[in-house]
């Protein structure tokens, strides 16, 4: 079917151009998004390493070029006031665009044909602001309130109604999600970033994999993952079922959340050494490979994105906070399954902070 993430990860995006040159522009063609169900990762985090290696090459003509910007959220209604600081909604979704078939079974994705829909599980907030910056991870079972809205491809109107978070995605797009997201935190988006499967897995085997250590033999069918005790450099593939796995996480959902901030900080770190910054061939690569599945809103461009990963390097670093909702209750008997609580006042006061901007005050 599709071979073009081959063709990406074989081929070198082209060099910064000299000094009086015209840059070269590339044009992307609309793209066709295969519609898929309920598999999920997180790719979100090929954006922070992406952007590392933007600044580093001084690519921007080049990158900004080959930026998809589908979400628009200049027109939502009903939004929060705007808050002090910035927030950056960061996605990662089950879109196998790029994908062929025999790579979609060895990543064990699932077929591209399974639905219409595709979803996004892996969901972080990012606020930037006077006292630094703060990554929310809002696990995708979160038990909350979908607001009203329009189905974009029958025209029907459907209220308000309890669902988990990871449905809002595919009922109504990146702006439904956004809508979601903020009327059950108070908290105005002011910038959405999404990327899909082959954008993590290109990114992660152009850095060459990132290191990892397991206290205990991993084996999950569903996302294909099977590592033994000890320390592994992981390849695209083999990440895509360290982030992806959780059934075999004691706490599930929020197992898996804290897996994916712990790959995040190693991968975020691998993009950010001299053997990536320093080889323009693994630089221009990994650049390449997620640029080619990035989707980002209309009003965010590369400055944007350039402050959200100088933003993600330092929490990864240690100066910021890395914290998920607070919860209440895990295992909530809901009519859509088993759902996460959040706890009611202490994620208020964790919303309530960075609205404000204040320190954040709330432990998990």
């Amino acid at each position: 079917m599709n071979s073009r993430l081959n063709s990406r990860l074989n081929s070198r995006p082209p060099h910064p151009t000299s000094p009086g040159e015209r840059p070269r522009r590339i044009v992307r063609k609309p793209s066709r998004r295969r519609r898929s169900r309920a598999r999920r990762a997180l790719r979100a985090v090929c954006v922070l390493v992406l952007l590392s290696l933007l600044g580093g090459a001084g690519t921007y003509v080049w990158a900004g070029s080959r930026l998809d910007s589908q979400a628009d959220l200049s027109g939502l209604q009903d939004r929060p006031a705007p808050g002090r600081g910035t927030n950056y909604l960061i996605v990662g979704s089950d879109s196998r665009e790029g994908l062929t078939d025999r790579q979609t079974k060895d990543l064990h994705t699932g077929s591209s044909l399974d639905s219409e829909g595709r979803r996004t599980d892996s969901m972080m907030v990012l606020h930037t602001g006077a006292h630094g910056a703060t990554l929310t991870s809002l696990p995708r079972d979160s038990w909350v309130t979908i607001p009203a809205y329009v189905d974009p491809k029958t025209g029907i109107h459907h209220k308000r109604a309890k669902n988990k978070l990871n449905a809002a995605f595919s009922l109504g797009g990146p702006e439904l999600l956004v809508r979601t997201v903020e009327s059950n935190t108070g908290l105005r988006i002011g910038h959405y970033t999404e990327i899909g499967f082959a954008g993590f897995v290109g990114i992660v085997d152009a850095v060459g994999g990132v290191r990892m250590c397991v206290d205990r033999h991993i084996v999950d069918e569903k996302s294909g993952l099977d590592l033994t005790k000890g320390c592994h450099n992981l390849n695209g593939r083999e990440a895509l079922g360290f982030v992806r796995q959780r059934h075999q996480e004691k706490e599930g959902d929020l197992g898996r959340s804290r897996n994916q901030q712990k790959f995040l900080a190693a991968l975020a770190a691998k993009a950010a050494s001299k053997n990536v910054l320093l080889n323009p061939s693994t630089a221009y690569n990994t650049a390449g490979a997620g640029l080619d599945t990035l989707i980002v809103d209309k009003s965010t461009g590369l400055p944007q994105l350039t402050r959200l990963f100088t933003a993600m390097r330092k929490i990864t670093s240690g100066n910021g906070k890395q914290l998920t909702v607070p919860v209440s209750t895990t295992g909530l008997t809901t009519s859509k399954g088993s759902a996460i609580a959040w706890d009611k006042k202490k994620s208020t006061q964790l919303f309530s902070d960075l609205r404000e901007d204040r320190q954040v005050r709330v432990r998990e």
